[in-house]
């Protein structure tokens, strides 16, 4: 389900975090797109906090530290790079309305990246908005094997560290469904949202990485 606005209006930060608090949210038919319209799934993706799956070869991955792992050290460039043509992916949802709001999300810190760097370079990264107890993420991006992976397992440590209640993937992937993801029905994922902007959580920025690391060795079971 979804309504389309009017082509002149811009998106205002407040109106897309209302959305996000009554489980819709903006998408655009391609990136040159001036018109943004509203989705409602019947069905919904979500990724459980307490049940995130990290595979073996991800977890020797993490445990050797390929990857510098940052927040919020680069949010455009996340941004624009989950904007660019992919692997299977010639254009995207991200217009410039969507985009200048969501950066604007990110200067009141409501959004937040993930950023995973390599020899100085910025190898992959994800991007969402927190609000309240719930994450809403939005889009990932890989440059190198691996990058997008090691960024997601950070996001959901942090998540974890936070006290997050919900990580809202929007869709779900087959890349997703490795990791744990579910699909819900909309009633299902109202309440569950309902119950997770009940609570105050807090996005960790700096988190300790040693309590990190217990994230993730709590999400592998140690082994």
């Amino acid at each position: 389900m979804s309504r389309r606005d009017d082509p002149q209006e811009s998106l205002p930060a407040e109106l897309l975090l209302r959305a996000y608090a009554a489980g819709i949210f903006p998408m655009a038919e391609s990136h040159d797109d001036p018109q943004v319209f509203w989705v409602d799934p019947k069905q919904r993706g979500v990724l459980p906090l307490d049940s995130f799956h990290i595979s073996k070869s991800l977890r020797k991955v993490l445990r050797r530290g390929d990857f510098i792992v940052r927040a919020n050290s680069a949010f455009e460039r996340v941004l624009d790079e989950c904007a660019a043509p992919g692997p299977g992916r010639t254009d995207t949802w991200i217009n410039e309305p969507i985009r200048t709001a969501v950066i604007e999300l990110h200067h009141l810190g409501f959004a937040h990246s993930i950023e995973t760097w390599r020899d100085g370079e910025l190898a992959g990264g994800l991007y969402g908005v927190a609000l309240r107890g719930a994450f809403f993420g939005e889009s990932m991006f890989s440059r190198q094997t691996n990058a997008s992976k090691v960024a997601l397992a950070h996001l959901v440590a942090r998540l974890r560290l936070g006290g997050f209640r919900l990580l809202d993937t929007q869709f779900v992937t087959d890349h997703l469904k490795t990791f744990g993801c579910e699909e819900i029905p909309a009633r299902e994922y109202q309440r569950r949202l309902e119950s997770a902007l009940e609570y105050q959580a807090r996005f960790p920025l700096n988190p300790p990485p040693d309590r990190v690391m217990q994230e993730i060795e709590a999400m592998t079971g140690g082994h």
